[in-house]
């Protein structure tokens, strides 16, 4: 079921509400922004359009691929669905940008694409609940009604190569790294470090220089902004 919060983005980067919801190519699209370019708002992963996406880009489409990263999310609990509100809290969870490399692992096939563009979208929002009356181990103690848009914040634009090292803050790696150098200049932990350098190497950001026991060493490739269409 399509959240309110997913309806109110496509509204928000649609031309015009004739520009909402759209066939193209026998694919469904969110929308069309002023430019003409194709609108997807997706909240699930990366990887479930990643087919569609290639699919349009080969088809010589522009493709805008809006990822909204929850900042900042209200919690309001209902004693009933449409009913009236019993209490309201601030979610402690909080996504930072650079998650986003969790899900471009199993996107490396389509991005940096040519007529390509990935934003990760800033948003705050609220959150409807109600609680479940019988309330079982395993499952939530509570129901999500909706989403609702409270505001769009700043969005951060991945258009080709140099964008990820921006993402990254553009650390001040050596010449040739491994996964443990690159989790301590970037303050993660090296899980999240071997995700990160997977991607850089699989979207042609990075190339294997050697190995370090059995750690792959790493370096940094030209500045070349996209790849080849496959």
């Amino acid at each position: 079921m399509e959240t309110s919060l997913h309806r109110q983005l496509k509204y928000h980067f649609a031309a015009d509400s004739n520009s909402v919801e759209v066939t193209v190519d026998g694919f469904r699209i969110d929308a069309i922004d002023a430019k003409g370019c194709l609108v997807e708002i997706q909240h699930a992963g990366l990887g479930s359009i990643r087919d569609k996406a290639l699919k349009l880009l080969n088809n010589g489409h522009r493709l805008r691929i809006i990822k909204p990263l929850i900042g900042c999310k209200w919690i309001e609990t209902l004693d009933r669905e449409g009913g009236e509100r019993l209490r309201r809290r601030k979610s402690p969870k909080k996504l930072a940008t650079i998650d986003i490399f969790r899900e471009l692992i199993h996107f490396t096939q389509v991005f940096p694409l040519p007529k390509l563009t990935i934003e990760v979208l800033a948003v705050e929002c609220i959150e409807q609940r109600v609680d479940r009356v019988n309330k079982r181990r395993r499952r939530k103690q509570y129901k999500t009604l909706d989403q609702h848009l409270a505001k769009v914040g700043e969005s951060t634009v991945l258009k080709g190569l140099p964008d990820l090292w921006r993402l990254l803050g553009n650390p001040k790696l050596p010449a040739q790294f491994d996964t443990k150098e690159l989790a301590e200049h970037l303050g993660q932990p090296r899980w999240f470090a071997q995700q990160i350098a997977y991607t850089l190497n699989r979207c042609g950001a990075t190339e294997i220089a050697s190995k370090r026991g059995n750690s792959i060493v790493y370096c940094r490739k030209g500045k070349s902004l996209t790849k080849k269409a496959a």
